[in-house]
């Protein structure tokens, strides 16, 4: 019996509880952090396969960087975001004496799924038998065309299923967005405006 069409009104109320704002926010955030971390995370896995050299100091730097990064609480993510993008960086909406933006929530989740995105696309490449490799080069094609045409598409399931996974952690995340994105119920005019997703709707819901 709650289920009704003023469940997804454009615009929320404390009458309708509309969710219809909150889905869109999560689809922008989603999409604006998957640009920014996605092509970084593969980037630097093509790096750390094909180029950098085995038992190199800088790979097993990244390496335990990217372990470290993914084993950091979310609620730790939201106040360096909130330190960063809102008070150091000032965006428009202010509040609290910072700015709490979607920008500013898509770039906290950035961080926190590039590690994610980052070793499951390495792990991809690596699955990649070498003997693409030498075909290719065999047949006369460059390192790069290599990478890109035979190397990439043979990994891209490995790749996106990296990707699925930070999308589901996109959606799920609550405690970096609450200092982040803010808790403002309505779909703002642009990426400089606050707004909650889904699951933090839930959340100032349930409290």
């Amino acid at each position: 019996p709650y289920l009704s069409t003023d469940l997804f009104s454009l615009t929320y109320n404390s009458e309708n509880l509309s969710l219809l704002p909150s889905l869109i926010n999560t689809f922008i955030l989603t999409v604006v952090s998957l640009v920014i971390a996605a092509p970084l995370g593969i980037f630097a896995a093509i790096y750390l396969v094909e180029y950098a050299k085995k038992g190199s100091k800088l790979v097993n730097v990244i390496r335990i960087t990217a372990e470290t990064l993914s084993g950091i609480p979310s609620i730790v993510y939201g106040l360096f975001g909130f330190l960063l993008f809102a008070v150091a960086l000032g965006w428009s909406y202010t509040i609290l004496g910072g700015a709490m933006t979607l920008l500013a929530g898509a770039f906290t989740l950035s961080i926190m799924i590039l590690p994610l995105i980052m070793r499951t696309a390495e792990e991809a490449l690596k699955s990649v038998p070498d003997s693409y490799r030498e075909a290719s080069f065999g047949l006369g094609a460059g390192k790069l065309r290599t990478i890109f045409t035979i190397v990439l598409p043979s990994a891209v399931p490995g790749i996106l299923a990296g990707v699925i996974l930070a999308i589901g952690r996109v959606i799920g995340e609550t405690a970096a967005l609450i200092y982040t994105a803010g808790t403002v119920a309505e779909v703002p005019k642009n990426l400089m405006g606050s707004g909650r997703t889904l699951a933090l709707h839930m959340y100032v819901l349930s409290g």
